[in-house]
């Protein structure tokens, strides 16, 4: 059998920019799509934005569209909704994360796009649903603000904080992927296409679900797994508790850099090699800290007696031993040791990627591990790159035209 990829066959007209849109359609080519990155004659904002390199395209840009092809296109001009509607009579999938209604007012409603194509999957991102949100401009962080993510991130004396994760752009992206695979797979059946509608709110709050779970409980009492002293109505911030079933808390490790600290989980089982470790094996079988429902009223003063340990020790030597007890831990891996861990690049998690300008990037790899799919990392396409190749190879249009429609700014 020739090897094939999961989505080979599958165009992807890929009119996202910035982020959640871009990271959607990463991961369709990724998996095997031939996805078409359409871009104004300018490009995709991203291509100029924390540049660092001068006139290259950023990391930015490069990071979030590896494995596409580029075609530039006007679609303000007559002929550029021609084209436009030959590209998506060709597609399979078409993704847009425009401004509400933006492509509506290009003349492609979802009437005249399923007119076109009725095979057609077209995937929208936005900002938030329909309702008194829906025409605020949507960024990462007024998603994680709205989707419940910030009121619960930080500590109880602190303002609401931001995660480093990108829930409200990539977090977005991967729930748009579910939505065309499930979409493609109903095509299946059904012979149509349809719409798929992913909202930003709407994903991050889908990744806030147990603090949900937690509003709820509230009403029968304070949270005992949470280390705060006081609750009132609404879900605290908790700082590094887990949250779950098993307390958890970040622990210093020597000699005390910003990222000199284990996560520790303390389940049942696991408490007394935890007490032998740090020296305090009377603890085991001490009725005030015996059991889950003894410590639970001092959790604070349970991970203080842990960090005294655990300061005294460098993080990979606590690991060490916490793991030789299969106690749960994690060291806290910065940005720079996690760019050069061996075993990320052994699992084509922390890939480099050459790149014509650049030289070479560092990128993150494909998350989604296939046996019969693999994944290799291509590099992002410069601007226009494969223009001749679409129009002139797939559309069947002249090279004069071709140069005509750069002259006149269509392309």
């Amino acid at each position: 059998m020739t090897a094939t990829k999961a989505l080979d066959g599958i165009r992807v007209l890929d009119m996202t920019h910035v982020q959640s849109g871009p990271s959607a359609t990463q991961l369709l080519a990724w998996l095997g799509a031939d996805v078409v990155k359409l871009e104004a004659p300018t490009g995709d904002i991203t291509r100029k934005q924390l540049r660092d390199i001068p006139d290259v395209d950023s990391l930015y840009f490069t990071m979030l569209n590896c494995n596409k092809r580029s075609i530039t296109l006007n679609t303000k001009t007559e002929r550029g909704k021609e084209i436009l509607t030959e590209l998506i009579r060709r597609s399979d999938v078409m993704v847009e994360n425009f401004g509400p209604g933006a492509v509506d007012r290009m003349g492609f409603t979802w009437d005249r796009i399923r007119e076109i194509n009725p095979r057609i999957v077209y995937a929208s991102i936005k900002g938030f649903g329909e309702g008194p949100y829906t025409g605020f401009k949507a960024y990462e962080v007024v998603a994680q603000a709205m989707g419940g993510s910030m009121a619960t991130t930080g500590f109880e004396d602190g303002p609401p904080l931001a995660t480093g994760a990108q829930i409200g752009d990539s977090g977005t992206g991967v729930h748009t992927v579910a939505g065309i695979l499930a979409a493609l797979y109903q095509r299946e059946r059904t012979g149509r296409g349809q719409r798929v509608n992913v909202a930003m709110q709407h994903a991050v709050l889908n990744l806030c679900r147990v603090k949900l779970r937690d509003q709820q409980r509230l009403a029968h009492g304070p949270l005992a797994e949470y280390p705060n002293e006081d609750f009132g109505d609404e879900v605290p911030r908790s700082g590094n508790a887990s949250g779950g079933g098993q307390p958890g808390w970040a622990v210093k490790c020597a000699p005390g850099g910003p990222n000199d600290y284990v996560y520790v989980i303390v389940q049942p089982v696991g408490w007394r090699a935890i007490t032998g470790l740090i020296g305090r094996p009377e603890l085991a079988d001490d009725p005030e800290w015996a059991t889950p429902q003894a410590r639970l009223p001092k959790l604070s003063k349970m991970f203080q007696l842990i960090e005294e340990w655990s300061s005294t020790l460098p993080k990979w030597e606590v690991l060490e031993r916490l793991n030789a007890h299969d106690i749960p831990c994690g060291p806290i891996l910065s940005t720079k040791e996690i760019i050069e861990d061996a075993s990320l690049a052994a699992n084509g998690m922390v890939v480099r990627v050459p790149h014509p300008q650049r030289g070479e990037f560092v990128t993150v790899g494909s998350p989604l591990k296939l046996s019969d799919s693999p994944v290799e990392v291509t590099g992002s396409p410069l601007l226009g790159e494969h223009n001749e190749e679409v129009y002139v190879g797939e559309l069947g249009l002249g090279h004069e035209e071709l140069r005509l429609l750069k002259s006149d700014g269509v392309i």
